[in-house]
C-alpha cells in the first residue's frame, strides 16, 4: 500500500517548515534553510542508505517518512544507495573496524532497499542514485585531492575516532575516506538538504564543507534521533532483538506496535506517524481527558500495518489481537519446528529448558532464555513454566510461548 501523507502543497511555507521541524534533532543552519526553503524553487533532498544488510526496519522509516513528507511539499527526493561507501564501511558509532562487503553482496541488498522504499516513497517523484556512478570515475589524482581537504587531526575529532584512538583499537586508512566520500557525494549531486541520523552528524557537515571547497552553497544539515526499540530504552536493532521488521506479518507488527509503553508510543507517533501536530496534541488531549491509552495504541498500530500490509490486514491483525489477548485464544499460525532430543537433553534425562528456548529461536540466546524463565515469562501450554528443569516427550508437540506475542509450537523428535 502506498503511504499518503495527508498534507498538500497548499499548505503554507510556514506550516510546512513546522511538520519539516517535528521529530527533528538539529537543523544546521536553520537562518539559512528557512531563506532558501521559502523561495519558490524545488530543494535538492539527498538521504544515503549504504546496502550493507538485506531487510530494513521501521528505525529507518523516521528518516524515509520525512524524505516523503519533502516529496509532499514538492521538492525532489535523492534516494542514495552508497553501494560504493558500502564496500569501506560507515565507522560511524562503532568501535572497530567494519568487515569489508564483497560487491554481489552489495548489489543483492540494494536490490530489496529499492523494493521497500516504495511503501512509503513515491516511485513517481523519487530519485534513485548509486554514488558508484561518480566514485567509479574518480581516479587517483581526483582521490587525493579530495582527501586535501581535510586533516587528521580533524578527522580524529569525531569521537568513535577519537575514542578508538584513545583505546588503542586500529583504525584503517581506508575508513578516514569514509566521510570524505559521503561529503563528496554532495559536491556531486549539488545538494540543497541533507539529512541522517544523529550518528551521522560528522558525515553531513563534511558535505557542508567539501561544497564550500567545489564553489557550492554549502547544504542544510538536518538529524533526526535514532528510534529506541520496543523496549524503549536501545535504539531498534536487529542485534537487539527490539525491532518491527518492514517484512513482518500483519498480526506480529500489530502485536509489537500493542506491546509498546504508553509512554514510547508517543515517540512512534512523533517520529512515524503520518498525523499531523495537531491531531496528535488532541490525542494526547484525550488520555489526559481519561481515554484508555490502549485505544489511542490500536490508532498507532493499525496506520503502521496498514502502511505495509493493507486495510484488510490491519483489521483482521486487531480482531487476531483481540482474540488472543482479551479471550485467550492463541493465533491459528504458529511456527512449528522440531528439536531432537539428543540436542536438549541433560544427562539425567530432563530438558535443558533454555537451550531449547533458544534452538526453537523464541529467544535469541540461552544466557536470555535463563533470564526469561527466571522472570517468569515462558509458558508451557499457557502455564507459566516455574521448573526449568522439565521432561518432554519424544513425539509429541508443545506451545511454548515468551510474553505476550511470541509463540512457537515444538516437536520433540
Amino acid at each position: 500500500m502506498r503511504y499518503i501523507i495527508k498534507q498538500s502543497n497548499m499548505v503554507s511555507k510556514n506550516k510546512q517548515l513546522d511538520e519539516i521541524r517535528r521529530g527533528t534533532e538539529e537543523v544546521l543552519i536553520e537562518k539559512d534553510f528557512v531563506r532558501r526553503y521559502k523561495q519558490n524553487k524545488p530543494l535538492k533532498i539527498k538521504v544515503g542508505f549504504d546496502p550493507t544488510a538485506p531487510d530494513l526496519h521501521i528505525g529507518h522509516t523516521v528518516i524515509i517518512n520525512k524524505m516523503r513528507q519533502f516529496q509532499e511539499y514538492g521538492h525532489e527526493v535523492i534516494f542514495l544507495i552508497g553501494d560504493f561507501t558500502a564496500m569501506i564501511g560507515d565507522p560511524s558509532g562503532v568501535n572497530a573496524t567494519r568487515p569489508v562487503l564483497s560487491e554481489e553482496q552489495i548489489k543483492e541488498n540494494a536490490k530489496t532497499y529499492t523494493k521497500q522504499i516504495y511503501k512509503i516513497l513515491d516511485k513517481e517523484k523519487t530519485r534513485v542514485e548509486f554514488n558508484s556512478k561518480w566514485m567509479n570515475e574518480v581516479n587517483t589524482s581526483k582521490l587525493i585531492e579530495i582527501a586535501s581537504n581535510y586533516t587528521v587531526a580533524r578527522m580524529l575529532e569525531r569521537d568513535d575516532f577519537k575514542q578508538r584512538f584513545k583505546s588503542e583499537n586500529p583504525i584503517s586508512i581506508h575508513e578516514f575516506l569514509y566521510p570524505l566520500i559521503q561529503g563528496y557525494d554532495s559536491v556531486a549531486l549539488e545538494a540543497d538538504v541533507e539529512m541522517g541520523g544523529t550518528d551521522q552528524k560528522f558525515n553531513l557537515l563534511m558535505g557542508r564543507h567539501l561544497q564550500q571547497i567545489y564553489g557550492q552553497k554549502p547544504q542544510t544539515v538536518i538529524t533526526l534521533p535514532l528510534l529506541e526499540g520496543l523496549d524503549g530504552i536501545k535504539k531498534m536493532s536487529k542485534s537487539a532483538n527490539n525491532y518491527i521488521a518492514l517484512t513482518d506479518s500483519a498480526d506480529e507488527m500489530f502485536g509489537k506496535v500493542m506491546s509498546l509503553s504508553d509512554k514510547i508510543m508517543w515517540r512512534y507517533f512523533e517520529l512515524l506517524s503520518a498525523k499531523t501536530i495537531d491531531e496528535i496534541n488532541s490525542m494526547k488531549q484525550q488520555v489526559k481527558d481519561g481515554d484508555n491509552p490502549r485505544d489511542i495504541k490500536f490508532i498507532l498500530a493499525i496506520e503502521i500495518v496498514e502502511r505495509f500490509h493493507s486495510s484488510k490486514q490491519a483489521s483482521s491483525a486487531k480482531d487476531s489481537f483481540l482474540n488472543r489477548f482479551q479471550k485467550g485464544k492463541l493465533p491459528d499460525n504458529i511456527e512449528l519446528v522440531s528439536i531432537p532430543l539428543k540436542d536438549i537433553q541433560n544427562n539425567d534425562g530432563e530438558t535443558n529448558l533454555a537451550k531449547l528456548l533458544s534452538l526453537s529461536e523464541l529467544v535469541n540466546s540461552i544466557s536470555e532464555g535463563h533470564r526469561a524463565i527466571k522472570a517468569g515469562s515462558i509458558r508451557l501450554e499457557g502455564e507459566k513454566i516455574d521448573n526449568k528443569n522439565l521432561v518432554f516427550e519424544n513425539n509429541k508437540t508443545y506451545i511454548l510461548s515468551f510474553g505476550k506475542r511470541r509463540f512457537k509450537k515444538v516437536k520433540i523428535i
